[in-house]
């Protein structure tokens, strides 16, 4: 599977999921830790519905042709995640689902002459393909599940996926100003090399990408010292 190749469907599917655990957890289970230091579960979930209001934005400029940015300030989208992280699970669940309706309004929306159209994170920022935006979801739906720390697994995702996951995390270390230095194996058959390719890294598709995204070792070999990463997706 390519970037490219990610659809609404699939985005649909991993949303379904999100929701699903959300609407199991007690009112209290929502203000517990999350594998997100310094976040709760609300903060995670609070997360998770916002940012499909801001990839709603992302597909907005594209659609209407009106200038925009994903958010307004990395101080605004922090602000909007504090407010909503203390919520019921009730509330949660309902608004990523309710959230998520709306970029899936804009995705259905998408022509392939929209993809290049590109819209800056906040202003003056980074800026991001529409044609991303697919893939850009799917990865924070199940990543953040992942950091619900509520039994799903990287494990627990298509095969395809997690795929497409480990490759992403694999380039965007390559292209860090000073990346480690991994030569990456999996059982299942894939080999990536990350600046001079001097340490060994064995194991699943998904234990590896669990040590790339979140600094997780267990069923992860290493020949050396384990290498230190800049966590984060």
């Amino acid at each position: 599977m390519k970037h490219a190749e990610v659809t609404p469907d699939l985005v649909a599917t991993e949303t379904d999921r999100v929701v699903a655990t959300a609407a199991s957890f007690r009112n209290e289970a929502v203000l517990a830790p999350s594998l997100c230091e310094g976040w709760s579960r609300g903060h995670v979930l609070a997360h998770i519905a916002r940012n499909a209001d801001a990839l709603a934005r992302v597909c907005d400029v594209a659609l209407t042709g009106t200038p925009g940015t994903m958010y307004d300030t990395p101080e605004s989208r922090d602000a909007d995640i504090a407010a909503g992280a203390r919520r019921s699970a009730d509330e949660q669940a309902a608004d990523i689902r309710d959230s998520a309706a709306r970029l899936a309004e804009r995705l259905a929306a998408l022509r392939p002459e929209h993809a290049e159209v590109r819209v800056e994170r906040t202003p003056g920022g980074v800026a991001i393909p529409v044609g991303m935006v697919p893939f850009m979801r799917l990865r924070e739906l199940v990543y953040h599940h992942v950091d619900l720390h509520a039994g799903f697994t990287f494990a627990k995702a298509p095969d395809e996926v997690v795929a497409l996951f480990l490759r992403d995390a694999a380039n965007r270390l390559a292209m860090e100003d000073t990346p480690p230095s991994l030569r990456i194996t999996t059982t299942e058959g894939d080999a990536y090399s990350v600046g001079d390719g001097a340490t060994a890294v064995t194991g699943s598709r998904a234990a590896v990408l669990a040590w790339l995204a979140r600094g997780h070792t267990d069923g992860v070999d290493f020949d050396g010292p384990v290498p230190t990463l800049p966590f984060g997706g």
